[in-house]
């Protein structure tokens, strides 16, 4: 049976480009695999398939009993398939916390190091595989990279993601700041999409105590775009946390280029949430934070109620 790669819902270009690269690893070692989606990519992760030559995954609604299937760049149950504890789990390769809740009808392969991608962990354990690599999982693996650190400004970047970027940017002849600025404008293009699906577009679940939350982030080098439509994006919210099943939506609007975030403030919840969280001063409907700029490392860990 054909095992199936696929990273977590609300796919972005790590999730995406992760499935691809490990499921042509899989193939070229002879096992047969298939990249798959749990959902539509953001605009990034799918110029950046379109731009190395791949279609877009099939987009899957749940998995089958038995199904063998490697989950990467996540290892939270709230964002895989419902049915994933009734799958044949192969392995986990991620770069998240260890969160619970998964299941596995027998021992496993998991990988989960504090790198800042997941394609970075994997270019290490395809070991000399990793050499025979085509240009355009090459250029999946960077564009995982650069998406994720942010081209370097991330926190979550190491010395490890930086210089297999670089590496990988100098076989491909790319100059790699200009090919991120290209990655980073796809990104910022969010024209096509609703309210709602921008809030759930790059979005996790994380509970507080007793209070849930649907994290979102969108990271963009126009975060005018964004917060011109603040408005109706504010008024969508109790409607996506009534439908996912959660108490408030936090939007966070990261300027890429300005290395800050600015945070959406629609009640007195969230309000004492930025107060709280970011020791900030808020006077309006929205608060400016300099300096944050990763959910993983920045926001999460700082969420309090």
């Amino acid at each position: 049976m054909t095992t199936l790669v696929f990273g977590h819902k609300a796919p972005d270009t790590d999730s995406l480009g992760s499935a691809l690269i490990w499921g042509w690893y899989l193939n070229h070692t002879g096992t047969d695999a298939k990249a798959v989606l749990l959902g539509t990519p953001n605009t990034e992760a799918a110029f950046v398939a379109e731009r190395w030559g791949f279609a877009q995954p099939e987009i899957i609604a749940d998995v089958a009993d038995d199904q063998p299937c490697v989950i990467v760049d996540t290892n939270n149950p709230a964002e895989l398939p419902a049915n994933i504890n009734g799958a044949s789990v192969q392995a986990i390769i991620d770069h998240h916390k260890l969160v619970g809740g998964l299941e596995t009808k027998g021992p496993i392969s998991i990988t989960v190091r504090p790198l800042a991608c997941t394609a970075t962990i994997m270019h290490d354990l395809m070991g000399h595989t990793a050499a025979e690599m085509p240009d355009a999982v090459k250029g999946l693996t960077l564009s995982c990279i650069l998406s994720d650190t942010l081209e370097f400004r991330s926190p979550t970047t190491t010395d490890t993601d930086k210089a297999l970027a670089e590496k990988l940017a100098a076989d491909l002849g790319l100059d790699l700041s200009a090919y991120a600025g290209e990655m980073f404008e796809a990104k910022s293009d969010v024209s096509a999409f609703s309210d709602a699906e921008l809030l759930r577009m790059d979005s996790k679940e994380y509970a507080v105590g007793d209070t849930k939350f649907r994290v979102s982030v969108l990271e963009t080098t126009a975060p005018k775009i964004v917060l011109d439509r603040k408005d109706s994006l504010m008024a969508t919210m109790s409607d996506v946390a009534s439908e996912d099943g959660v108490d408030q939506v936090l939007l966070f609007v990261v300027d890429i280029l300005n290395e800050e975030a600015t945070l959406l403030v629609p009640n007195d919840l969230v309000k004492s949430v930025a107060e709280q969280s970011f020791d900030a001063t808020v006077s309006g409907d929205t608060v400016v934070l300099p300096g944050i700029m990763s959910r993983k490392k920045q926001i999460i860990p700082k969420l309090k109620v």
